[in-house]
């Protein structure tokens, strides 16, 4: 499975799930390769940071900010049970190409109005990528959530009837995130039965089970 994390709108936290995400499945023993299709290269940086710590490899991070990202991403796919794509910036050559690869897109969004009216041009992208691609999948996945704030339940409610709709897993505000990504690790080495890991962990298994309805993982 390719799975993308995309939106239009920066500062959603899309470099953040992508790697909690691929190392979550990582240290379930799979084989997982990141394409990092930001030409700022914060996943490609996180690697280095780990590698400076001494720590060991979780799994392969590429740096693939072109538009030739669907013809390539699909033969590293042959190599890796999952890819994972952290999404590039609102470039739409980019954005297409990240598109046409993937089998599951994931469109994190903040628990704010102004994150949902941003949503539009991705979801007309998506749109686009179906009459190509049409059994695409997407979801919206709540990130950044304040601990029960009626914002965050109000925009749950709003996007549960929505095309796409959310996931039911949803990921807090928590500065464990900024502390993993600061050491080159993922918030479940930092402690594995912390809030953000067991969100991690919820999230990973859901998307899995999308991608793979008969698996329990």
């Amino acid at each position: 499975m390719i799975l993308a994390l995309l939106n239009q709108k920066g500062g959603v936290g899309k470099t953040t799930l992508a790697l909690a995400v691929a190392g979550e499945w990582a240290m379930q023993g799979r084989r997982v390769i990141l394409i990092d299709a930001d030409p700022q290269g914060s996943a490609l940086d996180w690697s280095e940071m780990r590698a400076r710590e001494g720590l060991p490899r979780l799994f392969s991070v590429i740096g693939l900010a072109r538009d030739t990202l669907h013809r390539e991403a699909p033969a590293l796919a042959r190599d890796a049970d999952l890819v994972v794509i952290d999404g590039p910036p609102p470039v739409a050559g980019l954005m297409r190409s990240a598109l046409l690869a993937a089998d599951m897109v994931l469109i994190p969004v903040q628990p704010s109005p102004f994150d949902g009216w941003a949503s539009a041009e991705m979801l007309a992208l998506i749109s686009e990528a179906r009459i190509y691609r049409p059994e695409l999948v997407a979801r919206f996945v709540l990130n950044r959530c304040g601990a029960r704030t009626v914002l965050a339940r109000d925009t749950a409610e709003a996007l549960a009837d929505h095309d796409p709709p959310a996931l039911a897993s949803r990921i807090g505000q928590r500065i464990a995130f900024a502390a993993a990504a600061q050491s080159g690790r993922i918030v479940r080495e930092l402690d594995h039965e912390s809030a953000a890991a067991r969100e991690i962990s919820a999230l990973a298994a859901e998307v899995a089970h999308l991608g793979n309805p008969r698996s329990a993982s």
